[in-house]
């Protein structure tokens, strides 16, 4: 394990969006960090208003406030992994990648390129994609995309099968992309590929449950949790997978739309 000898366990920071039904974004990463026994931080990138229907509106907070928010706590705290989320500007993400370059360089950085919602209201624009691309990537120890995130990312066609989408990215430099199957009919299979061209798949059940809000973020904070507490990134990922099983089995009805996964299914 990487957590310091004076440590109960690992720091995790996430840099995400709010989502204030809870399901997604910040608060989803802060549970799943709680579940895996890790400290979970945060740098709020944007203020939503969201619910289980969809999202209201959207409020970015400014550069400067997550600039201050993230020397706040790395300056007096520290971090043993990253994971980010929703970042929605080329500004936020090009600000968000120059904060990561001032951390030592072993410690992991996860990136989930949050592009839509569960109900597929835009989360991002045109330049943050490009800026994702060609800036964030080339920082990634993992990037978690589902097939129209890696499809965005790769500038591919929706559509296109993982394999491809997978070695597209590969150019961008992400030292691991995980691209995940879910949206496929099917048990979902998620690809891990490593720079170096190397891959391995990992399945899991598919279960008859809608209720799967906050799915991409929970899956990227537990990856990022396991490389907190010391695993290696297959390692991290099986683990991960594991937890996301259960807790979209879990999944449950709150408010009239789409209910959140379990982030406790474990504890219950």
């Amino acid at each position: 394990m990487s957590v310091p000898p004076t440590l109960p366990t690992a720091r995790v920071l996430t840099i995400a969006g709010s989502d204030t039904g809870g399901g997604a974004g910040i608060q989803a990463d802060l549970k799943t960090m709680m579940a895996f026994g890790v400290h979970g931080m945060s740098v709020i990138t944007a203020i939503t208003a969201q619910n289980s229907l969809g999202v209201q509106g959207i409020w970015p907070v400014p550069v400067d406030g997550v600039r201050a928010q993230f020397r706040s706590v790395v300056d007096d705290i520290g971090v043993d992994a990253v994971k980010t989320g929703m970042l929605g500007t080329a500004e936020m993400v090009e600000t968000v990648a120059h904060l990561i370059d001032t951390l030592p360089p072993e410690v992991p950085v996860v990136v989930d390129p949050v592009c839509a919602s569960k109900h597929g209201d835009a989360l991002i624009d045109e330049a943050a994609i490009t800026a994702l691309r060609h800036v964030l990537l080339r920082r990634a120890t993992i990037v978690t995309p589902n097939l129209g995130e890696a499809a965005l990312l790769a500038n591919r066609a929706p559509g296109t099968p993982p394999v491809e989408l997978s070695e597209a990215l590969a150019p961008y430099d992400a030292t691991w992309v995980l691209t995940k199957g879910g949206h496929l009919d099917g048990d979902p299979v998620d690809l891990l590929r490593h720079i170096d061209g190397s891959s391995q798949t990992f399945t899991g059940p598919r279960h008859d449950n809608r209720h799967t809000h906050g799915t991409g973020c929970t899956l990227a904070s537990a990856i990022a949790s396991r490389l907190a507490l010391g695993d290696d990134v297959p390692t991290a990922v099986r683990a991960a997978k594991t937890y996301i099983s259960g807790a979209i089995e879990h999944g449950f009805a709150l408010g009239g739309g789409i209910g959140p996964v379990d982030h406790l299914w474990q504890l219950r």
